[in-house]
């Protein structure tokens, strides 16, 4: 059994379901049963049904879901005893799943709930190995406004949470950025990026399968344009987008000027959820 879990983390419609597959078809394994194929992505999610419940489960538990923009489980302890429960759940979930290849793990809730996921990970004796796909702002929240029907300021908010999540989660474990245009042009070097900077050994592929799968129709929403930093009225947007394609592109990431954007939208966004909070509390 390969003791290895890639765990494919950041914001949904970056091109995780892209890179899971591909790294699949590199060698890596799936879990069984996967969520297939649906109007909102025609090739396949590529993400365990079971992990998707447990972690729907747990999210609903605590009043939250992938779309809440907010940072309450990030900034609010959860009991022991949920938390204990929950971590036993995954575990064995990993323990299951495990095969002789390297494990993929895609599942969009878990960029919010990586701390349960890693510790299960360590106890399932697994290492943990992080891929963050990376895609303009733009084109995520056209991606979001046109098979959710999204706000442009909701599909922002969560391009935010997710991605610096994603990056601040990642930083003690070997990963790797990759741009989901770039996995497009040439997947051979994206794929030798990534076994590179995971030590991974991904040689097992099948090329042609893997050409026929990123095929062109793939990137449904392409525009290049300035990240809507009206919607904060901030540049958060832009350096998000600057600091995660540096770093696709191999460039040292900037983890301090993530950081220091965390640490703004973690304290605004606390103060407008307890006042809303209040508010319906008020009202109701």
């Amino acid at each position: 059994m390969d003791n290895t879990a890639i765990f494919v983390l950041g914001m949904g419609r970056s091109g995780t379901s892209a890179i899971a597959r591909v790294l699949a078809l590199c060698g890596a394994s799936f879990p069984q049963s996967l969520l297939g194929p649906n109007e909102g992505n025609p090739r396949g999610h590529w993400e365990p049904i079971e992990a998707l419940h447990i972690n729907e489960e747990f999210l609903a538990r605590h009043g939250s879901s992938w779309y809440d923009p907010t940072l309450r489980l990030q900034n609010e302890p959860i009991e022991a005893p949920d938390k204990e429960l929950f971590i036993e759940r995954i575990q064995q979930f990993l323990l299951k799943s495990a095969t002789a290849n390297p494990l993929v793990i895609k599942e969009p809730r878990i960029t919010a709930l990586s701390e349960y996921w890693f510790e299960a990970a360590k106890g399932a004796g697994l290492k943990v190995k992080i891929v963050i796909p990376v895609r303009h702002p733009n084109e995520v929240a056209a991606s979001l406004i046109a098979r959710d029907k999204l706000s442009v300021e909701l599909a922002s908010t969560l391009y935010v949470k997710y991605n610096l999540l994603a990056e601040r989660v990642s930083r003690s474990f070997p990963r790797a950025f990759v741009g989901y245009a770039n996995l497009l042009e040439n997947w051979r070097r994206e794929i030798a990026r990534v076994s590179a900077s995971l030590t991974l050994e991904l040689g097992d592929r099948d090329e042609n399968e893997v050409d026929a799968f990123l095929s062109s129709g793939l990137h449904r929403q392409i525009d290049n344009g300035a990240p809507a930093d009206w919607v904060f009225g901030t540049n958060w947007m832009s350096c998000i987008h600057r600091v995660l394609f540096d770093a696709a592109r191999g460039a040292q990431c900037e983890s301090d000027t993530l950081e220091n954007i965390y640490l703004v939208f973690s304290s605004l966004e606390s103060t407008f959820r307890r006042s809303f909070d209040e508010f319906r509390g008020r009202s109701s």
